[in-house]
């Protein structure tokens, strides 16, 4: 892993697949997060936290909730990036705030990641404290993406309607 990891990490450039446009001619709200994950994927092996480590360690990350702001329709045959910004760990959860944007500069989506670590050795996978080298190392990436601003939309809900 990497020494430091840059704040915020930015994906490869991501392509939207013909098969995820709808009906409507825009990506589909389900690829919006696959598209996500894939940027998470990307996050995640630059920490260390990806395959390799739950080949190695028996230990990998499961996503425990997340949020989704779709704010502009992204057309097909577009190429997107996605920021990923670390916002707060402890022994077994990694929150993360994402956003997508289009090549063009344009944010097409946001989303905000609870993981948690899992422990997949036994006979039914649960949730377990990281491996204490894999915390100290998380725990430096988020260290390196203390600094940045707290995300406006962060801890983002929907209200009830008629409020």
């Amino acid at each position: 892993m990497p020494s430091t990891i840059p704040a915020p990490y930015r994906s490869r450039e991501l392509a939207v697949e013909p098969a995820w446009i709808d009906y409507n001619g825009h990506l589909n709200l389900a690829y919006y997060h696959v598209l996500f994950d894939r940027g998470i994927d990307d996050l995640f092996d630059a920490m260390g936290l990806g395959e390799r480590y739950r080949e190695r360690t028996g230990f990998t990350t499961y996503t425990a909730e997340a949020h989704v702001r779709y704010l502009k329709e992204v057309p097909p045959g577009s190429r997107v990036i996605v920021s990923s910004q670390i916002v707060g760990i402890d022994e077994k959860r990694l929150h993360l705030f994402q956003e997508m944007h289009h090549v063009g500069g344009w944010l097409a989506a946001t989303l905000e990641n609870l993981s948690l670590s899992v422990d997949q050795r036994g006979e039914t996978p649960k949730v377990a404290p990281f491996p204490a080298g894999t915390f100290t190392s998380v725990s430096a990436a988020a260290a390196a993406h203390a600094h940045l601003p707290r995300p406006a939309d962060l801890c983002r809900s929907i209200r009830p309607l008629g409020s």
